[in-house]
């Protein structure tokens, strides 16, 4: 019995086609470049929030969580439009996805936050703040699917 591969409804990864033997090796500049030109955007929105909204020694780290819950709900809204509305736009994904939204959030600066709160004698706030920060982002992504669905319901109806 041979084994083949279903196909799969949508690309996996727009983007590249690694079924495509010279797609595995070249490099593609026009993606290094989205990627690169989102990041810095992005990491450029996130260090503005966090200077204007900085977080007291054993505060909740507000600006964070609204970085990364915001960034999670324009992620689910962004992955229908990639899906449903431009999935031929090649570009968009890794320039506003991997780029802008990348750049944009930072789990690893929530890590530390935590480490940090129980350093400044703050479990309770660091658990508070561990639990809300998934079950917000989580909510988040949810809420931006099913907003971008319902509006490109409406928009295409």
């Amino acid at each position: 019995m041979r084994f083949t591969r279903p196909e799969p409804a949508l690309p996996t990864d727009s983007d590249i086609d690694l079924e495509i033997p010279s797609q595995r090796t070249e490099t593609h500049w026009p993606v290094v470049v989205a990627i690169s030109t989102g990041g810095v955007l992005g990491a450029l929105a996130r260090y503005g929030i966090a200077q204007a909204w900085p977080t007291p020694v054993g505060g909740f780290p507000w600006a964070t969580f609204v970085i990364n819950v915001t960034g999670c709900l324009l992620i689910g809204a962004l992955m229908v439009v990639v899906t449903d509305l431009a999935p031929r736009q090649r570009l968009l994904r890794p320039f506003l996805g991997v780029g802008v939204l990348g750049g944009y959030t930072t789990f690893s600066t929530y890590a530390v936050e935590i480490r940090n709160l129980i350093a400044a004698g703050a479990p309770g706030t660091a658990a508070l703040y561990l639990l809300a920060t998934l079950a917000a982002a989580c909510a988040a992504v949810f809420a931006g699917l099913t907003v971008a669905r319902v509006v490109t319901w409406l928009v295409t109806a």
